[in-house]
Parts: structure tokens; C-alpha cells; sequence
């Protein structure tokens, strides 16, 4: 392949610039999914999440949305977690998870609450597989109370059960159940109320190995059923089951029970991590903004061409004088060294977090001595159409020509209305017949809908400048990014304005008032709970 550099020549610049003002405030917890980390696990780990508040809608970015069955179950209020399923203990009284939501999966921990209301024996918390030959299953009470808690694997049948055991788990109380079954590592792990109980090593069968793999569908995902029908069903109550695909550690387990008793979203780490010893010059006692009283003055000398380095801490000046500590300082990133391109002075203007301070810094930029190089520029900038990919010496195109065309072919062929669809979405405005969401990321139920647009400008505006070579196709995405930013300006006129003429309207983005019949700012981006009242958001406002 032959990279060719061509001269300089005028040519249209493309740029695009996407800019909105402050989105209305929102909770630190959301309680009906689009967590990109929940209690401090990334979405991308969660399979399915099932709150039962109601019904059996998947919480997650997955929408492996589950099916109850039986006529005896329901929905019951509970005094510690609202609305919550109750199984009644019969064994056509279940709920079914989508046979693909465990399609590939090598890793899985299964989390959630359960008020066992029944000691009856073989009861299943869970109990994944094709059949009674091929599962994976939880069980809350056994034959004994010595081990009548169990998580078990088999590839053929009970006589080839393996996992741990532990005692059953109590009746007539909230209970945490959790297991975390690790395929690469050969271990499957039992936990109750947040703390581990029983652990298996060694294990010869994984999950991969009992799944239909030629049609995932074919899949029996239960939970509250069992895969023997001599069994009985569960009899309890359920509330905040989920799914991932990995297996969590202890302290995540731990951490995911204690939120939901404290109502908290703190985060656990992967593994635990001991707080390093900080230095003795940096010690210091606790501090809250109001006892923090000013910063001691701030400067730096630089030479000619070098940014200055900005010390990160500082002893500041408190209210009680004989309880010094060392204050944490953010300074902006400077984003160009046009301040230090000549002797003088200029000022950098930080703040402290939590306090209404502005530390100021000083810089003084001294001649750069004699014997040093001015600065000089190494780079210059040139526009993509400035590159282009030749044939080989026997005219052909080259693999980096074909997978190119692949891709720019692909790209062109894309519909923009599908990246637009969340952004009319959230102004509810109509949608172009036939257009279809893009799911995944982009759903509604995401802190992350619109994220795949910004990717897919850039896209077609880089490919926009870089094929000059074909007209045709540089038309083509001129066309699809022009579209896309005229309704992007289009949506941000209606934000802080009247739907209607002399309607109402806040036009101050930092004074954005809770959604119609709300009291305050919540996450909800259910159907239902998702806020289109653009009038109401300040002006500029896109998603």
C-alpha cells in the first residue's frame, strides 16, 4: 500500500459542533434501570435485571423481558420493599427468562431477594438448563437444614451434581441470596446476606457445556420452578433478581445487599483495596468547606514555550489555625500554550471541590536562555482529503482499499432517522414512518440514548471530507449530515420556548422545574416516566 500525502489546495472544511446547555438535574439513583454502573458494576456485566415492581419488565439494557405464569401469582405490597412478586408454591407458578439471555455465557452470578415463606424441600430459587439431565440450579432448602441450601451443576443428571452447600436459608425473613459461578476459573461460590457461605473448586462442568448452544431458545430459564415436576414450586416472595456475566467478587455481593437495605448506591471495587499511605507533609485532618477560609497566594515561573506545572496541593487556611491540611486544587487543562509564547505574566484561575473558593496562580514567563531552541511547531494539521489510498503495482485494490469501500459502502447505506429517533424521542416529537429505535445503548431505559449519535457524526463527517475521490458518495454523506444537524438545531429552538403561542415556557437552563405532577427530579425513563416537556428546559437543550 502506498500512503500518499497531497499537496495543499483549498477545500471545504466540514465541521459540526453539538453543543446543549445543562440537562435538568436528575437523582444519583435511579431506580428503573440505565445505570451505566450500578452500585459500582458496569452496565455492560448486567444480562437482566427484574425489580418485580408490577411486572416482569428486564431493567436492563438487554430487555430480556421475563413471563409469569400461574394464575396464583402476583403482586403484594411489602412493609421493607414496596411491590414485590409473590409465588404462591405451586408448580405451575413461575417466572421465565428469554433462553438467549444465557446464550455464550461462560460466567454468571444470580442475585436476589427472597422471603421464603416455606421449608418444603427441593423448592428453586433458580434453575437454568434444556432439562433434569443439563442444569444449573439454586436451592433454598434441602432434605436437611445442614445443607438444604445449595447451588449445583450437572451435565448428567443429579448423580453428577456438583457445587456447595450450606445451611437452608431462613424462613419468614428478608433474605440475600447470591451465586457466582466463574467458568474459566472452575469455581462456583454460595452467598447469603452479602457474606459467602460455601465454595467449590475443581469443577468439570461449565455452563457452555449444559446450554442448547444450536438454539438457545430451546433453553429453560426458571425462576421459582423447578426442572423435576415432582418438586414444588416456590413459595415466597421476590424482589430485585438480576443477572450478570461475570462472576462477581465478595465485596460486590456484599455491596449490592447493603445498598439495597440502606438505600445507597455505594460502589465496590473488583478487588479490595487498601487506602494508601499518604505522606507525612500531606496528612491531614477532616475538613468540610466551611471551615476551609482562603488559600495562601499561588506563583510559578515558566520559560518561553513550556507550560507551567501548577502545584496539585496546598496548605490551607482554616477556621481553627492549629488544624492545618493539605487542599486538593483543580486547574483547567490548558488547551493551547499561546499564553507562554512570549515573556510576561498571566494568571490560572482553579477551584477547590466543594467550596466556592477560586485559587489563583500567578505565572510568570521568563526568556527562554540563550542556548535553547525557540519552540517550534512539528505538526501541521491537514484535512482528511488530503490522504488517499493507490492500488498495487498490478492495479488492484489493496485489502486496505477494500475494507475502506466495506465500510464507507456500509455507512452510506445507513438511515439517519434511526440516530435522531431518542432526540425526537425526548420531545416528543413524531417519528418518520417505519423508523425504528436503535436499541441496545441507544433505548430509552439508558443514561446512554443519543451516545451512539455523536459517534455516527463524527463518522460521517470524516467520511464526508475523505471522499473527494467519489463524488457520488461525498454527495451522499454531505446530504446525511446536513439532515442531521438541521434537526438538531431544529429540536434545540423548541427547548425554553411555548409549544404555543403565550404558553408556558423557562427559558434559564440552571432553573429547570420538576417534570409535570412531580415534586422533585427523578431518573425514571420508563414509557411512562420520561419527561417532553421542552418548554420547560431552557433554551439550547437537545437530550
Amino acid at each position: 500500500m502506498k500512503l500518499r500525502i497531497l499537496p495543499p489546495r483549498p477545500a471545504a472544511l466540514i465541521a459540526c459542533l453539538l453543543a446543549t446547555s445543562d440537562a435538568p438535574p436528575a437523582s444519583a439513583a435511579q431506580s428503573d434501570g440505565g445505570d451505566q454502573f450500578l452500585d459500582g458494576i458496569g452496565e455492560t456485566a448486567l444480562l437482566a435485571r427484574y425489580p418485580f415492581k408490577g411486572n416482569t419488565t428486564d431493567r436492563s439494557r438487554n430487555a430480556y423481558h421475563a413471563t409469569l405464569h400461574g394464575a396464583g401469582a402476583g403482586y403484594v405490597e411489602d412493609r421493607q420493599f414496596g411491590t414485590v412478586l409473590s409465588l404462591p408454591g405451586t408448580g405451575d407458578a413461575f417466572v421465565q427468562i428469554p433462553g438467549v439471555a444465557l446464550e455464550d455465557t461462560d460466567a454468571i452470578t444470580a442475585t436476589g431477594w427472597i422471603f421464603l415463606r416455606s421449608s418444603k424441600p427441593w423448592q428453586r430459587f433458580f434453575d437454568f438448563g434444556p432439562n433434569t439431565t443439563a442444569n444449573f440450579f439454586c436451592t433454598p432448602s434441602g432434605e436437611d437444614d445442614a445443607g438444604g441450601y445449595r447451588a449445583r451443576i450437572t451435565s448428567s443428571g443429579w448423580a453428577g451434581e456438583q457445587g456447595p452447600v450450606a445451611p437452608a436459608v431462613p424462613t419468614n425473613r428478608w433474605a440475600h441470596l447470591a451465586v457466582a459461578l466463574d467458568g474459566a476459573g472452575h469455581t462456583l461460590s454460595l452467598y447469603l446476606d452479602g457474606a459467602r457461605v460455601g465454595h467449590t473448586t475443581n469443577l468439570t462442568v461449565n455452563l457452555e457445556s449444559l446450554l442448547d448452544s444450536d438454539d438457545a431458545r430451546r433453553n429453560q430459564l426458571y425462576i421459582g420452578k423447578s426442572h423435576y415436576e415432582a418438586d414444588p414450586g416456590l413459595d415466597a416472595m421476590l424482589h430485585d433478581v438480576r443477572l450478570y456475566s461475570i462472576a462477581l467478587t465478595d465485596q460486590q455481593i456484599a455491596t449490592i445487599r447493603d445498598n439495597a437495605l440502606s438505600g445507597e448506591t455505594t460502589a465496590a471495587s473488583s478487588q479490595p483495596v487498601a487506602a494508601p499511605k499518604q505522606p507525612e507533609t500531606t496528612a491531614a485532618a477532616p475538613w468540610s468547606g466551611s471551615e476551609l477560609l482562603a488559600l495562601p497566594p499561588i506563583s510559578v515561573e515558566t520559560t518561553v514555550g513550556t507550560l507551567p506545572r501548577l502545584p496539585r496541593n496546598i496548605v490551607g487556611q482554616f477556621r481553627d489555625a492549629s488544624t492545618g491540611a493539605v487542599v486538593r486544587i483543580i486547574w483547567p487543562s490548558p488547551t493551547n500554550n499561546l499564553s507562554v509564547l512570549e515573556p510576561g505574566t498571566f494568571t490560572v484561575t482553579g477551584r477547590v471541590a466543594g467550596t466556592k473558593l477560586e485559587p489563583k496562580a500567578v505565572v510568570t514567563v521568563k526568556p527562554a536562555p540563550s542556548d535553547s531552541p525557540a519552540p517550534a511547531r512539528r505538526v501541521e494539521p491537514f484535512l482528511l482529503d488530503r490522504v488517499s489510498l493507490d492500488r498495487d503495482e498490478q492495479q488492484r485494490d489493496t485489502p486496505f482499499i477494500q475494507h475502506r469501500d466495506k465500510f464507507l459502502q456500509g455507512l452510506a447505506q445507513t438511515d439517519p432517522d434511526r440516530f435522531l429517533y431518542m432526540f425526537r424521542d425526548a420531545f416528543g416529537q413524531p417519528q418518520p414512518e417505519g423508523t425504528q429505535p436503535l436499541g441496545g445503548w441507544d433505548s430509552q431505559t439508558t443514561r446512554l440514548r443519543g451516545h451512539a449519535s455523536g459517534h455516527y457524526l463524527s463518522a460521517i463527517a470524516q467520511a464526508c471530507a475523505s471522499t473527494g475521490y467519489d463524488p457520488a458518495l461525498q454527495t451522499n454523506f454531505l446530504g446525511k449530515l446536513t439532515y442531521l444537524i438541521d434537526t438538531l438545531y431544529d429540536l434545540s429552538q423548541k427547548s425554553g420556548r411555548p409549544a404555543r403561542e403565550a404558553g408556558p415556557c423557562n427559558a434559564n437552563p440552571t432553573t429547570v422545574p420538576p417534570g409535570p405532577g412531580s415534586t422533585n427530579y427523578n431518573s425514571n425513563l420508563t414509557r411512562e416516566g420520561i419527561r417532553t416537556d421542552y418548554w420547560n428546559w431552557g433554551r439550547g437543550y437537545i437530550s
